[in-house]
C-alpha cells in the first residue's frame, strides 16, 4: 500500500481539477478517511498522568509502555500532554523532581471522536504533531490517536468481508431494469441540522452505500460521495438552521441540490476560491472551516451553480454525467463482475 497522504489538499490531485480519468485515482484508502469514525480506531485503554506527579515517573512510563507522550489529567478533565520533547526539555535542566505541570504543554490541539478520519488527517498535516487526544461530545477524554491508528484502521477496514453489501448491491443493481416510463429516477432526500457535528457525514455516506447498491462505479460512488460530504459540512457550518440535501438518481445521470434559508453568501464568486471561508473561530478551532468545501465539490462534479441571496439563503446544484458503462441501477455491477 502506498504512503497515505496527510496533507491538508485533498487526496493526491494539487489543485488539478478531477477528470474521470483522474476520479480513477481515489483509491479505496482516501474513500475510507470519508466513512471511518475517529472513534473506530483512536487507542481507548488510556495510559494518563497527574500534573502533580514528578517528572521522573514520566520517564519511568515512557519507558515501560514505549510512548511518546501522555496525557495529563486533572480531576477527570484533561489538563495537558506531556511529550519526550517535554522530557528532554526537562532532563537538559536537571529537574526530574518537579511536577509535571510545569513542563507539560497546555495549549492543545484534540479531535472529537464522532468526526471522520479525513478531519484527523488534516489536524495532523496541520499541526505536525504525532499524537491527537480524542474527547467526546461532553469534552470528556476518551482516547488517543496517532497516524499509526490511522494506518491500522485502514487496514483493518479493507479487510472486512463485504460479502453481505455485495449480495444487497446485486439486488438493487438491477432496480430500473423492469420499469417503463419515459423518465425514471431514484430521489434521496435528507435533513441536515446546524451544527450537527456529531451526524456530520452520515447524508454522504448513506448516499454513496445507495450508489453501490444500485450498481455504481465504486469511482463514481467516490466522487458522489466527497461531493456531497463537504455541502453536508457546509450546511452545517453555515446555515443558521441547516437544510436539506436532495440526490435524484437516474440511469445516465446523477443530479444533487444542496439549500438553506440564510444567512446567504456575499460574494458568490469569492465564495468558490480555494481558502475562502466566513467559518468562525469556534468552528476553525474544532478543525473545520478551511474554506476549501465548495473548491473540492466543484473538481468532483461536471456542472456546479451557486445561487445565494443574502438574508434568504443558498442554493447549490450539482449534476454528474455518466457514460454507458457508468450507468445507474441497469445491472452493472453484475455484468462486471
Amino acid at each position: 500500500m502506498r504512503d497515505l497522504d496527510f496533507s491538508d489538499e485533498p487526496p493526491r490531485f494539487k489543485g488539478k481539477v478531477i477528470t474521470d480519468q483522474l476520479a480513477g485515482s481515489i483509491t479505496r484508502v482516501e474513500e475510507l478517511a470519508y466513512i471511518i469514525r475517529i472513534e473506530e480506531v483512536m487507542t481507548k485503554t488510556l495510559i494518563t498522568i497527574s500534573p502533580d506527579a514528578p517528572m521522573s515517573d514520566v520517564v519511568e512510563l515512557l519507558r515501560e509502555k514505549r510512548i511518546s507522550g501522555v496525557p495529563v489529567v486533572e480531576n477527570d478533565e484533561l489538563a495537558g500532554l506531556i511529550s519526550t520533547e517535554d522530557l528532554i526539555k526537562c532532563l537538559i535542566n536537571g529537574e526530574l523532581n518537579s511536577p509535571v505541570r510545569k513542563y507539560m504543554t497546555t495549549d492543545l490541539v484534540f479531535l472529537n471522536s464522532f468526526d471522520y478520519l479525513t478531519e484527523a488527517m488534516k489536524t495532523f498535516a496541520r499541526t505536525g504533531l504525532g499524537r491527537l487526544p480524542v474527547l467526546d461530545e461532553n469534552k470528556k477524554l476518551v482516547g488517543i490517536i496517532t497516524k499509526g491508528d490511522i494506518t491500522y484502521g485502514f487496514l483493518k477496514a479493507l479487510e472486512h468481508d463485504y460479502h453481505e453489501e455485495e449480495v444487497r448491491r446485486y439486488r438493487a443493481s438491477h432496480l430500473f431494469e423492469d420499469i417503463e416510463s419515459d423518465r425514471t429516477s431514484l430521489i434521496l432526500r435528507y435533513v441536515i441540522n446546524h451544527y450537527d457535528f456529531m451526524h456530520g457525514g452520515a447524508a454522504s455516506s448513506n448516499i454513496k452505500k445507495a450508489l453501490l447498491r444500485l450498481g455504481a462505479h465504486p469511482q463514481l460512488a467516490r466522487r458522489i460521495g466527497i461531493a456531497v460530504y463537504e455541502a453536508e459540512m457546509n450546511l452545517i457550518i453555515h446555515a443558521d438552521h441547516g437544510g436539506s440535501i436532495h440526490v435524484e438518481i437516474e440511469p445516465h445521470q446523477i443530479s444533487i441540490y444542496a439549500w438553506d434559508d440564510g444567512p446567504g453568501i456575499e460574494d458568490v464568486k469569492e465564495a468558490m476560491k480555494p481558502g475562502y471561508s466566513t467559518a468562525t473561530e469556534e468552528i476553525r478551532e474544532l478543525g473545520f472551516g478551511a474554506g476549501m468545501g465548495l473548491f473540492n465539490i466543484s473538481r468532483c462534479v461536471d456542472e456546479m451553480k451557486l445561487e445565494s441571496e443574502i438574508g434568504k439563503g443558498t442554493q447549490l446544484s450539482m449534476k454528474v454525467y455518466l457514460k454507458d458503462d457508468e450507468s445507474v441501477g441497469e445491472g452493472y455491477q453484475s455484468e462486471k463482475e
